[in-house]
């Protein structure tokens, strides 16, 4: 396959010169074709079967493709060729739904934050397409956070995460309740954020050449350069099957330069992704900024199949580099190759987000209306850890989160990584909890478990706790409040779109505790948020939920 592919490699090449001009010296005046990369001991290109020939040189020197990937819009394309893509190749761990606990052996729950929304917009674009999304990509977690609910936030980065709590009957168990515990972050004005230290890293391989990939990648990147601040630098890198400068650090204000920058790429070539994650590096700490925000987007279709290294090594660089104050965030385009897992584990271990691009729309939701919330992180290394009152509660389930757990004592252990929040974001989780005083039990009760349990703490139902970094910082900070045994209400607002969004989720996924709830009863909990509704994503959720019906009726 390599010499076939630097075959074709060759004679695209061959047929490129021939299209040149050369004037007197002999070099090529056309910006169009591709030269031949010139080697030195400064070089900035680099093409190699070998990937760990790749890593080595890339760990050694910046690299870069001399006007490769670039043709202005007047030249004509010749397509590159590269292997089709005739199976579905899109990748989605399978993490099992996490099942019921017993209060009186496991009363302490305890997760990362996640603000990643991937999974919902992935969702959705499976759903707009008439396909039920597979139950393997359904994290019910992205699903909840992708909308705001009006949360109480801190007026302070010094303390940047407020709790808040709510308990309301379970809408599909009658017998149950669920108890909502969210964070809320602080929100900044984007006029007043630190100068921003960008590197835009952009996958123009192959498999990038289709209107849901390369061509949304680039108008997406246009709204945030149009965004930036004069204060504001972006350099720009590419990677197919080798990794290349095409704009050094630029100024804010210089926007056209940058967007023509953006907007000559041309997809052709292999997914050299490893190379193009450690040029993108190099220039983000070559340009760092000490009181700035440094951070790194990778925007691709998640096709890393072509000289990659071993995942442990890119890993490790990653979290390297958040260390010293680089963060990661994964864009993901398109259909057909998109690796869900990898890009997730990618943020993950650069302090990042997993975004799903699947239209300019929401483009404009993670670049204008919450551009501050994308680029900003008040709070590093977030986790959630709740204990159950066992004189109250005898059983609970966590919906959602699933591969987000984390064991009892990761709480307190201020090396264990963790999510992150950006500016303005909120996590919000539900428990469904059995009462002990309820006759209902999802499980047996224990035969020899001491039953005589006496209330030592006034009433309450549990007490949750929540610990953060700030983003300079490398010891937690604390955050407590107590959930009390106060007479239920009936579902605010945000408890009831919170409700609703989860359910539908667990409809997706095949949750086996939902009995009989249907997608009606998700919209009937929807319905009073719509009323609120700016930019129209809850009347798009309920869309979604009825394109899921049409499908099932149709079945």
């Amino acid at each position: 396959m390599t010499k076939t592919l630097n075959f074709f490699s060759v004679v695209a090449t061959l047929m490129l010169l021939s299209c040149g001009t050369q004037t007197t010296d002999g070099a090529l005046t056309d910006p169009a074709v591709l030269q031949e990369p010139v080697h030195t001991e400064e070089t900035r290109a680099i093409e190699t079967d070998s990937a760990d020939q790749v890593f080595l040189a890339a760990s050694k020197s910046r690299v870069e493709v001399q006007e490769s990937y670039v043709l202005p819009s007047s030249t004509p394309i010749i397509p590159m060729p590269n292997p089709p893509v005739s199976e579905n190749r899109e990748n989605y761990p399978k993490t099992p739904i996490s099942p019921i606990r017993q209060v009186a052996t496991d009363p302490v729950s305890t997760f990362s934050t996640d603000v990643d929304t991937a999974s919902y917009t992935n969702a959705r674009r499976f759903l707009n397409q008439g396909m039920r999304p597979p139950a393997d990509s359904i994290r019910v977690e992205e699903f909840i956070n992708y909308f705001d609910y009006a949360l109480p936030a801190p007026d302070t980065t010094n303390t940047p995460i407020q709790i808040s709590t709510e308990r309301t009957q379970t809408p599909w168990n009658p017998q149950t309740e669920l108890v909502r515990v969210s964070l809320q972050s602080y929100r900044s004005d984007f006029k007043t954020l630190p100068p921003l230290n960008l590197v835009f890293l952009l996958d123009v391989s192959g498999s990038m050449n289709s209107p849901d990939k390369l061509p949304l990648m680039q108008r997406s990147f246009n709204l945030l350069v149009s965004q930036l601040r004069p204060q504001d630098r972006v350099a720009i890198a590419v990677y197919a099957g080798q990794s290349g400068v095409v704009l050094e650090p630029t100024s804010g204000d210089q926007k056209a330069q940058i967007n023509q920058a953006i907007n000559q790429l041309r997809a052709g070539g292999g997914t050299h992704g490893s190379a193009g994650i450690h040029l993108a590096y190099d220039l983000a700490q070559a340009n760092y900024l000490p009181d700035g925000i440094n951070r790194i987007f990778i925007g691709t279709d998640g096709d890393f199949n072509v000289g990659t290294t071993s995942l442990t090594e890119l890993k490790a660089l990653i979290e390297r580099k958040r260390e010293a104050g680089v963060f990661l965030s994964v864009l993901g385009f398109g259909t057909g190759n998109y690796n869900d897992a990898l890009m997730e584990e990618l943020s993950n271990h650069g302090n990042g987000t997993a975004y799903y691009l699947d239209s300019y729309q929401e483009a404009r939701k993670l670049f204008a209306t919450q551009l501050a919330a994308t680029l900003q992180t008040v709070a590093k290394d977030v986790k959630i850890q709740i204990e159950f009152n066992p004189a109250q509660v005898a059983e609970y389930r966590l919906i959602g989160y699933d591969n987000r757990l984390l064991a009892r004592e990761d709480f307190n252990n201020d090396a264990i990584d963790a999510g992150e929040m950006g500016s303005g974001h909120a996590v919000t989780a539900l428990y469904e909890i059995v009462r002990r005083d309820s006759e209902f039990r999802f499980s047996d009760p224990l035969r020899y478990q001491d039953d005589d349990l006496s209330d030592t703490v006034g009433g309450e139902i549990a007490f949750v706790k929540a610990r953060y970094k700030l983003p300079d910082e490398a010891h937690s900070r604390l955050l407590s409040q107590a959930i009390t045994d106060t007479p239920m209400q009936s579902s605010s607002q945000r408890q009831a779109l919170a409700i609703g969004v989860a359910g539908f989720a667990e409809i997706l996924r095949g949750s086996p505790y939902l009995r009989d709830w249907s997608i009606n009863d998700a919209i009937d909990y929807i319905g009073p948020s719509l009323q609120e509704d700016r930019w129209g994503y809850r009347q798009e959720l309920v869309t979604l939920m009825r394109n899921l019906q049409s499908m099932e009726h149709a079945d």
